[in-house]
């Protein structure tokens, strides 16, 4: 049985990973078969400095050991397997990140949550259920159908009662967030919706967020096409723009970590 559960965890990361395996494995096992030189020479060529620690290759097993010790509710495992099944499951966040986004809540003491992209509910399933009784959560989408999904599943979360939808187009929906509550009312922002849009988003978040809280935002490493010079589509632009802008906006501390499809973490000064 064991063994069975094994296969179908492996089975379930293949998709999500053989991307990201793809990106990391040469880099990896450069730095292992020369002893960290190659990585170091690499480093140099592109200005980014001496990788003193060879990128991990997060293959499919290692990325099956990593699902097995990531906490995920009952719930959430069967939000993720329905969501398999439909057009558009590659939106939704991975284990991983609905943990980290978890304990993000759980760290500021999130009383007051915005969501920009919901999709079928995992995420907001992750942060609700890390509030305390009384949080809120407004999740921001367009999409009915996805929404029918999450309210099914919110209620067998147990959070509905912390959930407030905002069904419509978000950039709508975050002015009016403004104008009912005000500046810096909220402890953290979620971006995970149109590419395109991540800089009017984070700037409508910098208002809504107070000092001290936080600005996540998925997507980042977008499949690793930011990093392919070749690639010129819209969204791929779009995230390499935000990318830049981000990591020189001094009015947030900033960190990007490979986790999922990679997640900006800014904390509003």
């Amino acid at each position: 049985m064991m063994a069975m559960r094994a296969s179908r965890v492996a089975r379930a990361a293949r998709t999500t990973t053989s991307t990201r395996a793809a990106v990391r494995r040469p880099r990896a096992a450069c730095g292992a078969a020369a002893g960290g030189d190659c990585g170091a020479s690499a480093g140099a060529r592109d200005g980014t400095g001496p990788w003193n620690t060879p990128p991990l290759a997060l293959d499919d097993g290692l990325y099956a050991y990593l699902l097995k010790h990531t906490r995920e509710s009952e719930v959430l495992r069967a939000l993720r397997e329905e969501t398999s099944a439909l057009r558009g499951s590659q939106m939704q966040v991975a284990p991983e990140q609905g943990a980290l986004l978890a304990l993000m809540v759980e760290l500021v003491d999130a009383r007051r949550v915005i969501e920009i992209g919901t999709y079928t509910g995992y995420s907001s399933i992750a942060m609700a259920s890390a509030m305390r009784e009384g949080g809120v959560l407004y999740a921001c989408d367009k999409n009915e159908e996805s929404f029918a999904v999450a309210r099914r599943y919110w209620a067998k979360a147990g959070v509905s009662d912390r959930v407030v939808e905002k069904n419509g187009d978000a950039k709508v929906s975050v002015v009016e967030l403004l104008e009912e509550h005000g500046e810096n009312s909220f402890d953290v922002g979620f971006i995970d919706a149109d590419k395109r849009a991540y800089r009017e988003y984070y700037e409508a978040l910098l208002k809504l967020v107070r000092p001290g809280g936080l600005i996540i935002i998925d997507n980042v490493l977008w499949y690793g096409k930011v990093a392919d010079e070749t690639l010129e589509d819209k969204q791929t632009l779009a995230i390499r723009e935000f990318n830049a802008f981000v990591a020189s906006d001094e009015r947030v501390s900033y960190g990007m970590v490979p986790i999922g499809d990679g997640l900006s973490m800014c904390r509003k000064r």
